[in-house]
């Protein structure tokens, strides 16, 4: 705690405490040098970012704003750097100097327009290319929430390099290039429709009425893309611009931001200086709050302040039979952030952790430590009265058990500097009392900054970590010492994943070493449950994560569920540490016949299954098998169990008997011990993540791409699934599953404790049985519902991994790739959730996951001989591609003893042992087997890929493995 008289302060060194006094603004507070430049010359300037070139080595990077901005830049291709930028003549910049002749400069700003936090797309300045003018990239603020991008998918695609245009280019003439090219008229009393001439792909980028944006591909024909927009009303604003490419020119160009009211047949098209509007909770001058410290005992409200997630394309395509998910009438959990008035309010959850997340020498971070479940989570609330125009921030912590006395750290403001775990706001929490509530409350406030010796301000990034060391008596089980997720606050924002300004060796004494920084919005692929970045060398722990936003209410479901997932449904026991125990309630509830006895064996780390060599056992698979015509087979029921229990006799197993390979591509051949099928589908263990966001995309968003008869002639003719809701009846949405077979992820849950470990649950209470097969078990649920939707909500509520390498030029370049060999067609970028979701961590989300959602016919190829519901055997659910760069590691595991690492900062000597498994069935290898097998509405995807270069390949492999 701050010591008022002395400014004393307890630093944390990597866990070890110890007490120096500082002088904050000498020893901690960063210097910039900036040289001059005249106000005449900074007054020319006239758009909100961009650089100018200020001598023959020397360019100022610029952001008009008073309020704070960093910049992001690369010269020549080397490395990134991330600096606050400073304030002159009105304005924030960054001097560079000593730059060699033609250097090539890529730079992006993430700064604060006085309302949100604004990410600004990558542009492209070569030096010498003007003289003392300025090239300026488009500023387009967010459009729906904070955390909705400045552009989602197409805009980072322009890539900062010799391929893609620079900025300058698309930005010159921006109101020709508005009304010229991207131009939207009124098509009828509720349509208008967006024409662009190119010969090749284009995407539109729109919002309406500020409200969330959507990123559509246009209709190519005849040397034009055009799109149709429908439920539209009188006095409809519609902001709107383009990404298209240039094949004239060889490169991608973006439009300039236009906006359009829609109400007049003789209306046109005007460019826009104006951002969208955005919900983003903006900071107000409202007097000093109360100078209380008590915790906050009021709930945060039910109802999320973030924009709607309808748009009017989605919300005009009929469901037909579809019963949506979630509507106006659902049950809400409380919202994770709102503003109360006097203060800006988030409140979230955490869990113990080993060490620090920027430690990869010690590798002991993301892994789950015996009995996670007791004692170890922490409901946290932060009160932001800085936000309403205050002077201070509160933080608030409920602990599931009573926490040491002199270690109950709450350390804020990292610094770095002699160790990876440092502060300069350390301080033990004071213990209070809540009235009615037997958990253990702490809290902690200050107003100063001590990183920049300063008073708080709206835009500080504030880097926190709260340490749950328990007090030693009060332990049940396990060790007393830990540590916490370590989390970025932006003051006025709230919780942001971050990224690090480098990842060099670790060298005592230099500032802020490895400092978080935002993760740029078109990098957070799960909206704001993306994880932050990975710095602690642990490659198989992606998938295992709680979100980064996780529910103040949701940390012990999200634990208790992750335990019913790594327990044995046979002998009850935990398979991460035998020191975990036996669960007893789950001891004998594997069902008469099953797969596999407990969830994590077949999902293991939450990844994809690993491909079994020939002749082993495929009990991490499931197959689904039928009689000649597709129905449940008499002797099997609908799924192969080969495991047995109590006198039952085994349906036998099925192995990889060979494979088949030509011209590089492998197929397996399967072979069964007991019944052979007359029909039968395998399928692999898929991984876990994110699915309780592709749950929460609306249903009018994913049939809207549907295209059943190909209307438009793409070759694309994708196909929703529909499926029974076990519980109610109602027709749903197919969702999971490789043929979308289920319709929810408690549905997908249930049907797979039915099948594949054979326990009963309410959802679904009978077994799998054959209309010919016996002694199949009772019926009736077996599993109690706390245990079924503690599960369902551990799967729904884990974190996505955010992009990386996301400012590598080949990673840019592959986007664009990806696109112009129409992989989108199917994987369509992004979604934003529906504003009805349950769960507030899912709720309007704009995420990245690359899939329609829809069924698809891939060819004869990749075809089995069974079908699902209406999908064919050759017809399956796009897959989503998050994840997809860190699955091999996930699957593999690791190998090497965890830590002892060379040198502090250097990783440990635990490695990854990575396992390509691809497609359903695993017999793709690698990502370009996966993309040769892809046959039917997929083959000109793959005909255009064969024809690609071979640095234009080795670009989309590096874009796909950033997912």
């Amino acid at each position: 705690m701050k010591n008022q008289s002395s400014n004393r302060y307890r630093l944390s060194l990597g866990g070890l405490a110890l007490v120096a006094s500082i002088s904050c603004v000498t020893g901690f507070a960063p210097s910039v040098l900036a040289q001059t430049v005249s106000s005449s010359s900074a007054a020319s300037v006239a758009s909100t970012t961009g650089i100018t070139q200020t001598a023959a080595t020397a360019a100022q990077l610029y952001v008009n704003t008073t309020h704070w901005a960093d910049a992001h830049y690369i010269i020549n291709g080397g490395g990134q750097l991330n600096v606050a930028m400073t304030a002159q003549d009105g304005r924030k910049v960054v001097n560079l100097t000593n730059l060699p002749a033609g250097a090539t400069i890529q730079y992006r700003f993430t700064y604060f327009n006085g309302s949100f936090a604004v990410d600004a797309p990558w542009s492209t300045f070569t030096l010498g290319s003007l003289s003392s003018s300025s090239v300026v990239s488009s500023s387009i603020a967010p459009v729906s929430s904070s955390s909705a991008p400045s552009s989602v998918a197409p805009s980072s695609s322009i890539a900062p390099s010799s391929s893609v245009a620079p900025s300058s280019a698309s930005v010159a003439s921006s109101s020709s290039v508005a009304s010229t090219l991207c131009q939207m008229q009124q098509a009828g009393p509720t349509s208008a429709t967006v024409n662009l001439t190119s010969s090749s792909w284009a995407t539109l980028h729109y919002a309406v009425n500020g409200g969330g944006q959507l990123n559509v591909s246009m209709n190519q024909s005849g040397g034009n893309n055009s799109y149709v927009i429908n439920g539209l009303a009188a006095g409809n604003q519609i902001s709107y611009r383009c990404t298209y490419w240039d094949t004239a020119a060889g490169f991608a160009r973006e439009t300039a931001l236009a906006s359009y009211t829609f109400g007049s047949l003789s209306s046109s098209s005007q460019p826009s200086s104006t951002p969208p509007s955005s919900s983003s909770i903006a900071p107000s001058s409202s007097s000093a709050p109360s100078s209380s410290v008590a915790p906050s005992s009021s709930s945060a409200p039910s109802s999320s302040p973030v924009a709607s997630s309808s748009s009017s394309v989605a919300s005009s395509v009929a469901l037909g039979d579809i019963t949506p998910l979630f509507n106006q009438n659902t049950a809400l959990e409380p919202v994770i952030q709102y503003d109360r008035g006097d203060a800006l309010v988030t409140r979230f959850s955490d869990r113990g952790r080993d060490r620090h997340a920027k430690e990869n020498h010690f590798q002991a971070y993301d892994h789950y430590l015996t009995f996670y479940w007791e004692q170890r989570t922490a409901a946290i609330e932060i009160v932001d009265y800085v936000a309403k125009g205050g002077t201070k921030i509160v933080m608030n912590v409920r602990a599931e058990g009573l926490l040491d006395n002199a270690q109950a750290e709450n350390r804020w403001w990292y610094v770095g500097r002699n160790t990876l775990a440092e502060y300069c706001g350390n301080g033990v929490m004071d213990r209070v009392n809540v009235p009615g509530d037997s958990r253990f409350h702490y809290y902690k406030e200050d107003s100063f900054n001590c990183r920049e010796g300063r008073a708080i301000q709206i835009g500080d990034q504030m880097e926190f970590e709260i340490s749950q060391f328990l007090d030693k008596g009060g332990v049940l089980r396990g060790r007393d010492n830990y540590y916490g997720t370590t989390y970025l606050y932006i003051v006025g924002q709230g919780l942001v994943p971050w990224d690090v300004t480098d990842r060099n060796v670790f060298s005592g004494g230099l500032f802020k070493q490895r400092d978080s920084i935002r993760l740029p919005v078109s990098a957070r692929l799960g909206g704001d449950t993306t994880l932050h970045v990975q710095m602690t060398a642990e490659p198989d722990g992606h998938f295992q994560q709680m979100a980064n936003n996780l529910g103040y209410e949701n940390g012990q479901p999200f634990v208790l569920g992750r335990r019913v997932h790594h327990t044995s449904f046979v002998d009850g026991s935990h398979d991460e540490n035998y020191e975990n125990g036996v669960f007893t309630e789950m001891v004998g509830k594997a069902g008469t016949r099953y797969i596999n006895h407990r969830c994590s064996d077949c999902h293991e780390r939450n990844g994809r299954a690993e491909v079994a060599g020939v002749g082993q056992s495929l009990d991490l698979w499931v197959f689904k098998v039928g009689d000649a015509l597709g129905n449940p087979h008499p002797l099997l029921g609908s799924v192969l169990q080969p495991e047995a229990n109590g006198g039952a006799t085994s349906e036998g197993e099925a192995v990889i008997a060979s494979w088949t390979e030509s011209n590089g591509l492998r197929k397996p051949n399967y072979q069964f011990s007991g019944v052979q099928p007359e029909t039968f589908s395998a399928r692999l263990a898929p991984q876990l993540v994110g699915m309780g966001l592709l749950e929460a995309i609306p249903e009018s968003a994913i049939l809207a791409n549907e295209d059943v008869n190909d209307s438009n002639g793409d070759g694309i003719s994708g196909k929703a699934q529909r499926v029974i809701d076990p519980v109610t009846g109602e027709t749903r949405l197919g969702r999971f599953g490789y043929k979308a077979g289920t319709g929810s992820l408690k549905h997908q849950i249930a049907a797979a404790f039915n099948t594949d470990m054979g326990v009963m649950t309410s959802v679904m209470p009978n077994p799998d049985c054959g209309a010919n097969q016996t002694n199949c078990g009772p019926s009736g649920a077996e599993l109690a519902n706390e245990h079924l939707d503690n599960l369902v909500k551990y799967v729904a509520l884990l974190g996505v991994r955010g992009q990386r390498d996301y400012n590598k030029p080949e990673v840019i370049q592959g986007k664009a790739v990806f696109e112009v060999i129409g992989c989108q067609g199917c994987h369509t970028p992004s979604f934003v959730t529906s504003e009805f979701a349950a769960f507030a961590e899912l709720r309007s989300q704009l995420i990245q996951p690359y899939t329609d959602m829809l069924l698809h016919d891939m060819g004869p190829e990749l075809a089995d001989s069974l079908g699902e519901g209406e999908a064919s055997g050759a017809e399956w659910r796009t897959a989503p591609l998050w994840g997809l760069g860190v699955s091999a590691c996930v699957t593999g595991g690791v190998t090497g003893l965890r830590g002892n690492a060379p040198a502090f900062g250097l990783d440990g000597q635990e490695v990854c042992v990575p396992k390509e498994s691809y497609l359903h069935d695993g017999r793709a290898r690698t990502i370009e087997e996966a993309i040769r097998w892809h046959g039917g509405e997929g083959a000109n995807s793959r005909a255009n890929y064969n024809a690609l270069s071979a640095t234009d390949k080795a670009a989309l492999q590096a874009f796909l493995k950033s997912l």
